[in-house]
């Protein structure tokens, strides 16, 4: 679907289009990213819209829904606001699997004739990223139900993104940290959980776009 956006003077048009088996592809594969290895990266590549859309069109696939019905941009939200719940869903498994490591090996490593475990230090880290990924995965659940129920979810999904990718940042952190030298090296997971946690801030909308759409859903 095809809508209008007005930046200043500047109008931009905005249509949804679906590939065909055999269609041209509108992206092309990224390398050299730092994190994520096991997914693929691409970028779009730039489309010189002619006078008529549908020349373009007739070697790519085909418009979701009626062109000018206004409907394009709202329905590009709309999946933004549902791939949030699915990268929120991805940091609170990421704290979690950052949290079992740092446990884990507070637990087998020793230092002074005892577990670093048992140390104030590491338990306040543990405790706290704990803590505060229960309070994120019940997040994550509401904006996940309230999708599932058709309510209006855009508010907390963004509320959950923002949470979420904050926490996976700093839960892989303290599990570093808690390895000591040993977080940093490729033999433990912490080290690549550390690298990909980063993209969750930056993916499906920046930390900065979740907190705009926050504060325009409260009414700022």
């Amino acid at each position: 679907m095809r809508s209008t956006i007005r930046l200043g003077s500047a109008a931009l048009g905005v249509t949804l289009l679906v590939s065909v088996a055999g269609g041209s592809a509108l992206a092309q594969d990224v390398s050299g990213s730092v994190d994520v290895h096991g997914s693929s990266t691409v970028a779009p590549i730039s489309l010189a819209v002619s006078e008529d859309l549908k020349a373009a069109n007739d070697g790519f696939g085909f418009t979701v829904g009626e062109e000018g019905t206004g409907d394009g941009f709202k329905q590009f939200l709309h999946i933004l606001d549902g791939g949030r719940i699915g990268v929120s869903a991805m940091g609170v498994g990421m704290a979690q699997g950052a949290l079992d490591e740092a446990l884990a090996y507070a637990k087998e490593r020793r230092a002074f004739g005892q577990p670093i475990s048992k140390f104030q230090a590491i338990q306040a880290k543990i405790a706290d990223i704990s803590a505060e990924i229960e309070a994120a995965r019940l997040l994550t659940y509401k904006a996940a139900i309230l999708k599932d129920r058709g309510e209006s979810f855009t508010l907390t999904a963004a509320q959950a993104k923002l949470k979420t990718g904050r926490l996976a940042v700093r839960a892989c952190e303290e599990a570093v940290q808690i390895h000591g030298g040993y977080g940093y090296i490729e033999e433990y997971p912490v080290c690549r959980f550390y690298r990909d946690a980063k993209i969750l801030t930056i993916g499906e909308g920046t930390d900065e776009v979740q907190q705009m759409v926050i504060a325009r859903q409260l009414g700022c």
